[in-house]
């Protein structure tokens, strides 16, 4: 990696919401009030077996939207640790809504919570929580 490459430049290779990784997932993240937001239908590429999503992009899906809450902010973040729950299985090709919220911050750690709804029925797919080390300003 060039080490003179901004982090901005770096971020455009994220595999979830870079826009100049082609292999990537293309996930589009904004903030509404106090929660980053996202849509994504998952396709056959995404999935694990039989028509599910693989739960390790589930899981990329939730790591991006609870990172960006606080990259839209202008904090870049490095995960620390995270708990997912799988609720229901993700048919391939089902829409999504992205949801992330800051739960609690001191110094340098955040604590956010993260979640995958389905678009048609608003049940919950898989919700996490993530301990963020904030990068120092």
């Amino acid at each position: 990696m060039d080490r003179t490459e901004s982090n901005m430049e770096r971020a455009n290779r994220c595999f979830v919401c870079g826009p100049a990784n082609g292999d990537g997932l293309q996930v589009r993240f904004r903030m509404d009030d106090d929660v980053c937001r996202a849509q994504f239908t998952p396709a056959a590429r995404h999935m694990g077996y039989d028509g599910v999503t693989h739960g390790g992009i589930v899981f990329s899906l939730l790591d991006d939207v609870m990172a960006n809450w606080l990259w839209l902010q202008g904090q870049q973040c490095l995960t620390a640790r995270a708990e997912i729950r799988y609720r229901e299985p993700l048919p391939v090709g089902t829409p999504v809504t992205l949801e992330g919220r800051l739960l609690k911050r001191k110094g340098r750690l955040a604590v956010l919570e993260g979640k995958v709804l389905r678009v048609d029925s608003n049940s919950v797919v898989a919700e996490a929580t993530g301990r963020f080390m904030l990068a120092p300003a």
